[in-house]
């Protein structure tokens, strides 16, 4: 998969010393690779939503940017009303 600028998210945030750094959705802790990772495993939303105490409204800017952000065609991620995957 193409790697991505989440600077340009601003959904998530990444600040020294929370989780070293790494890319998390706006004040809290839930890596932003958790979702992608469970996307890839076969989770739905909702399931992701329910596990890692995640709102529609924070999960899905940050698919929605993914889905822009990938420049080749056979990266694309579907985004659903009810699940998204990596396709």
């Amino acid at each position: 998969m193409a790697q991505l600028d989440w600077s340009q998210c601003p959904a998530v945030e990444s600040v020294p010393g929370r989780l070293g750094g790494a890319w998390v959705f706006k004040n809290t802790r839930m890596p932003v690779s958790a979702v992608f990772e469970s996307l890839e495993a076969g989770a739905t939303v909702e399931e992701i939503m329910e596990w890692f105490h995640l709102s529609r409204e924070q999960i899905e800017p940050v698919l929605q940017f993914a889905a822009r952000s990938l420049d080749a065609p056979s990266s694309a991620v579907a985004v659903q009303s009810s699940d998204a995957r990596t396709v």
